[in-house]
């Protein structure tokens, strides 16, 4: 909900994007946290169904805040993209939460029996990243096989028509194609490979450059829901269920099949790191777009320095606390 009451046009604004999967963002939007934090600001949150459909607001200059995948950061980070954007958080560590799932009528039983069916996912996304890191594993190429795109809520739908084999998608929609479906590979087995997938924020560097305290007092709330997802877990599913429109029991469940750091392991070296010590997030996400440009999704790799620049960690750790 935006912020109410004021009616004053030169409002300062806060314009964030977010997706509904299950996360400590939707702890911040469901229980008002950076409204609090920020009285001074009106805040819009805006519901995007995909990281791409994200990168194109940014370029836009749509959105100021947003939580995406590691995959399509990695494509804005490169050309032909270039989004002055900067990662800020880390959402969390894609797990059981995403995963490629056959439907049981397919009679397909592993990855390699891929071959030759109808595979959706949401092209440019962490989903799409991992599909194609799985083909590659088992040894088959796209051509192999006919990939969709198409968004989650679509993919449910085609799913329930009968006109897929498979699909590499994430919560919710996840959970509704288990139900007659079998998982071959999952992201949390995927990263066990070296192919790790996450969930990020990350804020407009025109943003961060006119609003520093706005993006500390940001940082300081999804530390909170992430405290809270630790150590409150009945309260995170009331939240997370809240903005998901499923009962607080699925809700614990699906938080169970992601992998969420502490607020203090966010500055260390595995992760965002700090000023003058950058972490291996930015080896990550050049992997992730080194394996994009050889599968021809994008022009070409950013050097490390490149996007070591693009990971805001001032204040690190102090300000998350």
């Amino acid at each position: 909900m935006a912020s109410q009451g004021r009616g004053d046009s030169s409002a300062q604004t806060i314009r964030i994007a977010y997706q509904a999967f299950p996360s400590g963002d939707l702890i911040v939007k469901n229980q008002g946290l950076l409204e609090k934090a920020l009285p001074d600001y009106e805040i819009t949150w805006t519901k995007f169904d995909s990281g791409a459909s994200i990168n194109t607001a940014f370029v836009a200059g749509a959105v100021d805040i947003a939580a995406i995948g590691s995959s399509p950061v990695a494509r804005g980070l490169s050309a032909p993209l270039n989004i002055p954007y900067q990662v800020a958080f880390v959402l969390d560590v894609a797990g059981d939460n995403e995963a490629l799932v056959a439907r049981n009528e397919s009679g397909v039983k592993d990855v390699a029996g891929l071959r030759g069916k109808k595979v959706a996912t949401s092209f440019a996304s962490t989903s799409h990243y991992s599909l194609l890191a799985a083909l590659d594993q088992a040894g088959l190429k796209e051509s192999d096989l006919t990939i969709v795109d198409l968004e989650p809520q679509d993919i449910l739908a085609a799913w329930t028509r009968g006109d897929l084999d498979a699909a590499y998608t994430w919560l919710p929609t996840l959970d509704a194609l288990k139900k007659d479906g079998t998982v071959l590979i999952s992201s949390r087995e995927l990263a066990t490979a070296g192919k790790p997938t996450l969930d990020l924020g990350v804020v407009a560097t025109s943003f961060i450059e006119a609003h520093p305290d706005a993006v500390d007092a940001w940082r300081k709330v999804e530390s909170q829901a992430l405290d809270l997802i630790a150590t409150d877990p009945a309260a995170a599913a009331t939240a997370v269920g809240a903005e998901l429109n499923i009962t607080p029991a699925d809700a614990q469940n699906q938080l169970g099949q992601g992998v969420f750091l502490k607020p203090a392991d966010l500055a260390s070296d595995e992760w965002l790191g700090t000023e003058g010590k950058p972490g291996k997030l930015a080896d990550n996400l050049v992997a992730a777009a080194q394996f994009l440009a050889d599968q021809k999704k994008i022009d070409a790799v950013p050097d490390l320095a490149t996007v070591q620049k693009s990971i805001y960690v001032k204040g690190l750790p102090g300000v998350l606390s």
